[in-house]
């Protein structure tokens, strides 16, 4: 598989829509999460991730203004017995009301699929972080645009490589409809050597126009402590 520069790949696609990126940090000391939206209407643009008890939820950054809160209004990320969800929707809830049941996150998946936007049928993607860092990828998409079928796909990454990660987004790039995320997650190199490094680099080079919000974290494997950066566009 072809080892991609992730800031180059950012950069020149103006619309990934929303992405995940997990791995382990340059120094192998680190479990490294990051997300992103981005938007192209006003209602998708008008959002802020904000400190929750577990993790971290979107926001509108103007009430005022929200017009329809479904599928943008969601929590990304929340942590569940020392494992960490992060999604592009609210099956991040799904998820962890399974693994509170003991169950597993492909259960929590085979009960739902991608968002119901046609013709867009946007992927819902998914991410799972163990407290060793060992982490998955999935996405659950319609069949090239026909919402009668789902597919799900799931990744496993079982003994993650220092320096490397897996990057999967909802787009390829802009259109209409937009282009589902096609192939395994991209492998990556992560070379920063911390949160705020991280985030800062991802967040210059996401779109300017289309970027909302970002949210990284650096989890020290060897405590368990978090370090967690937001940069939201709406400060």
């Amino acid at each position: 598989m072809e080892i991609r520069n992730l800031m180059e790949e950012l950069n020149r696609n103006a619309y990934p829509g929303r992405g995940i990126v997990l791995g382990r940090s340059a120094d192998n000391k680190h479990a490294v999460i990051a997300y992103f939206i981005m938007g192209r209407s006003e209602n998708s643009r008008n959002r802020v991730f904000s400190v929750t008890d577990d993790g971290i939820r979107t926001e509108a950054h103007d009430p005022s203004k929200m017009e329809d809160p479904s599928l943008i209004i969601y929590h990304p990320v929340r942590v569940c017995k020392d494992k960490t969800i992060v999604t592009n929707g609210d099956q991040t809830d799904t998820i962890r009301d399974f693994l509170v049941e003991g169950k597993t996150e492909r259960e929590a998946l085979a009960t739902r699929e991608f968002e119901p936007d046609g013709p867009n049928y946007t992927p819902r993607i998914s991410g799972v972080v163990e407290a060793d860092g060992r982490y998955s990828l999935s996405i659950l998409k319609s069949f090239y645009g026909d919402p009668s079928c789902c597919c799900r796909y799931f990744y496993d990454y079982d003994a993650p490589v220092a320096g490397y990660g897996h990057f999967i987004h909802t787009y390829m790039g802009d259109g209409n409809p937009l282009p589902s995320f096609e192939g395994e997650p991209e492998l990556v190199k992560i070379d920063c050597a911390n949160a705020e490094e991280f985030a800062g680099t991802i967040w210059e080079n996401l779109n300017e126009e289309n970027k909302v919000s970002l949210f990284v974290r650096y989890i020290e494997l060897a405590t368990g402590d978090t370090d967690d950066i937001i940069i939201n566009k709406h400060n």
